[in-house]
């Protein structure tokens, strides 16, 4: 009888989620038999998702690609034929080469996201190798863009406090965002906060987990998040319960924001919101006399029309209370400023014949594959699954069949983009490659080593874009590198967080936290253009948008009776997991939920299959009545493949193309539809 040869290995979650968190894994004979948090990381604890904890199901799927595929049926279908990888290069290279010799680079797109936050594999050799060839860029801005623009015109940079410090805060506001489900050791570090005497308040548009685990829920009709922050500054402001010393020293343009404010009465702000007058009152009380207290701002709120006002305008309150500098005060949005990388050796950007070639914004690709000119002829996905997360699916979805379109998909599965691809290239799980992660909320930096052997055929996005580049004939110099040279690369950049951090410090210790010697950046550095924190922002003003915080309506049309927010749920992230049996089976179905009123005036029950629709499309799907959320709000939760569940229907066929107002953000959740019974 052999004997089992077992090990337990260090390695890192690569999914796009905050914490990053750092694993320990189980392997027996090269195979991974468990997964569990590495409780040596100070943010990870030993505690990670249930979605993690069982990756080895998806890692040894009976349904993962393991070599090239060739279509040989119709566009729509999963008809496929095995190739080797040579034939695949020798496709996608005389297709290349001909477009660049005919001077048309700009018809090849790449679409990808962060299927994979690892800094090669998501943004390393893929953006070098585009570069060289002169393709269309792509502006990935499906996510977080918004509420970073929003965010940069206040404070700066994408930074915040340390998580860690979060518990010393006394009065936290968690405002559109479902940490329960999406950021849980930062609830654990807000479980020890309570413990210290910290109220814990939840804002969000769906009484979901974080609203059950919460102190307090306060719910709000969708996209008037920037309303309820002036009525909060209306009633800091007139009670007095700002700090006006702070303000004076590092803040600029608070007379026009006390003029702004004066416009938001909290029965003004009520009729917007949604929220009763005197729990607007009580809010910003309650928030004006806690020091410290603390803001985590979600990503929801941001994927409006007005998105980016709106993370512009909560940005604000700490800095009229004056809750920067102190141990747990402040806010947090991302943390990615901390970290950042060399970007330019990474990605060589300098490469580029042209470096005015366009940019395509990914939230419009169905515009993009139907209407740009010159024509996108060749799309290359990765990290991504656009025909099921991608706004306004019925235009992406015309737009991929069609016959002069040729796709490259490079995935571990046959995902519902695989329908519409002439090859599908089999990509390796994280698990198979060296990696760089950095976090964009914790301020660790992780080096992940490869755990166990590549599967069958596949490659990871690092290899597969250096060996194209050496097949198209590009410099060797610049392709022929190996993954520990890239982060080599990646970390030589001067600056005060990194302080010197070397490879051998990575590999000898697995990870490194960012130098941050005082609770923030803020407020003895200030990145604005004013080098303060801009209440009132000129630079809005240059771009065409209200200096201070200014409450605009979302734009659909409200010929529609119900707004539809289309949220993640707890068991996917993003579309990712949407094909495995046991989280599939915890979400047991989509649903959507709507308000108990709503549903007796249309005759509706729980469980009924209904219909909704707008001018873009429709979807069928079982709703669920509840008071989770206000009447005329609907809330769907979770976006599923339509390839192996029967009856599902795309939810983003009812999703605008519309951009945000600042940043190039989706507009996911400024959704208008009709509902009625099937």
């Amino acid at each position: 009888m052999q004997a089992i040869e077992s090990k337990i290995v260090r390695s890192v979650c690569p999914f796009d989620c905050p914490d990053t968190c750092s694993l320990n894994v189980k392997i027996e004979n090269n195979l991974i038999v468990s997964i569990d948090g590495n409780p040596d990381h100070p943010v990870t604890q030993g505690a990670i998702c249930n979605k993690v904890r069982h990756l080895n199901e998806r890692v040894y799927h009976p349904d993962r690609l393991l070599y090239p595929m060739r279509r040989t049926g119709p566009k729509g279908t999963l008809e496929f034929e095995r190739i080797s990888w040579d034939e695949a290069y020798e496709e996608i290279t005389k297709r290349f080469k001909a477009a660049m010799d005919d001077n048309r680079p700009e018809s090849i797109l790449p679409y990808s996201f962060y299927g994979n936050m690892g800094i090669l594999n998501a943004e390393g050799m893929d953006r070098r190798f585009f570069h060289r060839l002169g393709a269309s860029q792509l502006e990935r801005t499906i996510c977080n863009a918004a509420g970073a623009a929003g965010y940069r015109y206040t404070m700066g940079a994408a930074a915040g406090i340390d998580p860690e410090d979060t518990v010393h805060s006394k009065f936290v506001l968690v405002w559109g965002c479902n940490i329960v489900s999406t950021n849980m050791h930062q609830v654990m570090y807000l479980n020890e906060a309570r413990k210290r005497g910290a109220k814990i308040v939840h804002i969000d548009v769906h009484r979901n987990r974080t609203s059950i685990w919460a102190d307090q829920f306060i719910p709000i009709l969708p996209g008037t998040d920037t309303a309820l922050a002036l009525g909060m500054m209306h009633v800091l402001i007139k009670e007095k319960l700002t700090n006006n010393e702070f303000i004076a020293q590092y803040a600029k343009g608070y007379e026009e924001l006390v003029a702004q404010a004066e416009q938001y009465p909290p029965e003004r702000v009520s009729q917007i919101t949604g929220i009763p007058p005197e729990d607007i009152i009580a809010l910003a009380r309650e928030y004006g006399n806690a020091t410290p207290s603390f803001i985590r701002i979600g990503n929801g709120l941001q994927h409006h029309d007005n998105g980016g006002m709106a993370v512009r305008a909560i940005a604000c309150l700490p800095a009229l209370t004056g809750q920067w500098g102190i141990l747990g005060g402040g806010a947090l949005k991302g943390n990615s400023y901390y970290s950042a990388m060399n970007t330019f050796k990474v990605e060589r950007p300098d490469l580029m014949p042209d470096r005015n070639v366009r940019s395509i914004n990914m939230n419009r690709l169905g515009e993009a594959l139907l209407a740009s000119d010159p024509a996108v002829d060749f799309l290359f996905v990765y990290n991504s699954n656009p025909a099921v997360v991608a706004p306004d699916q019925n235009q992406v979805r015309q737009g991929l069949m069609r016959d002069d379109l040729f796709t490259v998909v490079h995935d571990l599965f046959l995902t519902d983009t695989c329908k519409y691809a002439d090859l599908v290239l089999p990509a390796t799980s994280h698990f198979e490659n060296r990696d760089l992660f950095s976090s964009y909320w914790h301020l660790y930096l992780q080096l992940h080593e490869p755990i166990i052997d590549v599967m069958g055929e596949c490659k990871s996005n690092f290899t597969l874009f250096k060996e194209l580049g050496l097949h198209m004939g590009f410099e060797p110099e610049v392709f022929d590198i190996t993954e520990e040279q890239m982060i080599r690369q990646a970390l030589d950049r001067n600056s005060p967080f990194l302080d010197g951090l070397t490879y051998e410090e990575l590999e000898r210790d697995g990870w490194a936290k960012m130098k941050l010697d005082r609770p923030s950046l803020f407020p003895d550095r200030i990145p604005t253009p004013s080098g303060k924190i801009e209440l009132y922002s000129a630079a809005m003003l240059r771009a065409g948008l209200p200096p201070v915080p200014e409450y605009i309506p979302i734009n659909e049309p409200e010929e529609w009776p119900f707004l539809l927010v289309t949220g993640p749920n707890h068991s996917f992230i993003n579309s990712t997991f949407g094909n495995q049996h046991r989280l599939k089976k915890l979400e047991k179905q989509p649903t959507i939920d709507m308000h108990a009123e709503d549903a007796a005036a249309r005759g509706l029950q729980h469980g009924d299959i209904v219909r909704i629709w707008n001018a873009r499309g429709e979807c069928r799907i079982t709703v669920k009545v509840a008071n989770n959320v206000l009447p005329g709000v609907l809330v769907s939760q979770g976006l599923w493949w339509e390839h192996g569940n029967d009856g599902v229907q795309a939810v983003n066929a009812l999703t605008s193309q519309r951009l945000s107002d600042m940043g190039g953000g989706a507009t996911f959740f400024s959704t208008r539809v009709d509902i009625e019974k099937v």
